[in-house]
């Protein structure tokens, strides 16, 4: 028996109680259904379940929250069949000993190619991609020098293919968004961030102009729709993805952008993960909020700190879905959540630190707002339920997280509905071991 079966037969049976069945997690008045929260019949007992993930279909907005293990990867697809790549990561968390969390299906290959074997298989273009989008310069989000597949001789360098590199000799991207280009000063020079990553990315970005002939822009914070639909936009208007954070920089309510590092652009070194690139996706009533590893506390000139997130949190409204910032570790401020007030909450792992029991605690804040939620992240480990045995938290989390497996956000035509999927990734298969119901948050407004 290996590990992960020893600790999966040692914990997983008593932890797991009443949410197997669709217990706490899934409410069970009617009044609560037709709010839009999932139903007794969700989870394992869905219709889904057991059978493989259906494909994309026209007018779909899906998001698939793409499993390694070892970084962050999301595949988009939209309603006219637009795509996009946000993130890419790989670094060795691997060799993280006891924080080491599962890498899947296997560690035979690195996470940059079974990223691009997962796109292949749902991305109706197959290996064409329209937009790639690394969230901020950070080696589990867009890969690292000196660690993947080996090395690439090109004009003069060694590439490390890694990451978003590795996926790219699979995929060829038509553009790409990144925070610093052309000239990488803004609000400090890149390197003063994440010097190695950020190097291993603008090579990469290099290569691929050279190579793919791929179109780059510079994320531009406060647009609407500079993330478009690129085959049909006609066809849906009511789809639209607004820029709301990038550079230490936030979009308030009217338009107008606030640069949460004025105070600091002499600085000798700034966080890379307050950097990181954040949108809002409007699909009819439908919401969909997502920022990278947006946190960061700076100090300001007083000596006191600023807490980032709780300065996004008053330009934002509720949404239906949430990607938890930065993993979920010590992030998600109570104003944050209490903005956002996420029927479904979400994150891609690769640490046992990660979704941390105080980001936990907040996200099932009944304080913070009353509606039932699901907390579904790509993992919940049996180390860290044994830790948290008994937190009211645990009754939030999807059961099929203790498994771990890709989730995959499938919004219906208009926005009026959509399900969330968990998708094993122990293999390849695209089996479904559990999804859930809901109603858009303001579609029978």
């Amino acid at each position: 028996m290996d590990r992960r079966e020893f600790v999966k037969a040692a914990f997983a049976a008593p932890l797991i109680g009443a949410a197997a069945t669709g217990g706490a997690a899934c409410p069970q008045s009617s009044d609560e259904r037709r709010e839009g929260c999932a139903a007794p019949c969700q989870g394992a007992k869905h219709p889904m379940a057991g059978k493989e993930l259906p494909p994309w279909n026209p007018g779909e907005f899906q998001v698939h929250f793409i499993y390694t293990g070892v970084g962050e990867s999301m595949f988009w697809i939209m309603p006219d069949g637009t795509t996009m790549l946000l993130d890419c990561g790989d670094h060795p968390a691997i060799n993280r000993g006891k924080l080491a969390i599962w890498v899947l299906p296997n560690g035979n290959r690195h996470a940059g190619e079974w990223v691009a074997r997962y796109v292949t298989r749902v991305n109706p273009a197959k290996t064409e991609v329209d937009y790639l989008m690394i969230s901020h310069h950070h080696a589990d989000h867009g890969g690292m020098v000196g660690w993947g597949a080996g090395e690439r001789d090109w004009n003069g360098k060694k590439l490390s293919v890694s990451g978003v590199l590795q996926a790219a000799d699979t995929l060829k991207f038509k553009t790409c968004f990144d925070r610093g280009w052309p000239d990488y000063n803004a609000p400090i020079p890149n390197e003063l961030c994440d010097a190695r990553s950020f190097k291993h990315l603008r090579d990469v970005y290099e290569y691929l102009v050279e190579r793919d002939g791929m179109k780059m822009e510079k994320f531009d914070v406060g647009a609407v729709g500079q993330i478009a639909l690129r085959h049909d936009a006609a066809a849906f208007p009511g789809f639209t993805i607004t820029n709301i954070t990038g550079n230490g920089k936030i979009r308030r309510r009217d338009g107008s952008v606030r640069d949460l590092y004025a105070h600091a652009h002499k600085a000798k070194k700034l966080n890379e993960n307050g950097m990181s690139l954040g949108v809002v996706v409007q699909y009819g009533p439908f919401r969909f909020y997502t920022a990278g590893d947006f946190y960061d506390t700076p100090k300001l000139p007083d000596g006191t700190r600023m807490n980032a997130e709780v300065e996004l949190a008053k330009e934002l409204d509720a949404v239906d879905v949430a990607k938890i910032n930065h993993h979920g570790h010590h992030s998600m401020s109570l104003p944050l959540v209490a903005a956002l007030k996420a029927r479904v909450w979400t994150a891609c792992m690769w640490d046992q630190l990660h979704i941390t029991a105080d980001t936990l605690e907040r996200l099932s804040s009944r304080e913070a707002y009353p509606e039932p939620r699901l907390i579904a992240p790509g993992v919940f480990t049996p180390e860290r339920r044994f830790e948290d045995a008994g937190k009211p938290f645990l009754a939030d989390i999807a059961p099929e997280s203790f498994n771990a497996g890709h989730v995959v956000m499938t919004v219906a035509p208009g926005g009026a509905r959509y399900n969330i999927a968990y998708v094993t990734a122990d293999n390849e298969s695209m089996k479904v071991t559990g999804a859930y119901d809901f109603a858009s948050r303001s579609a029978n407004a």
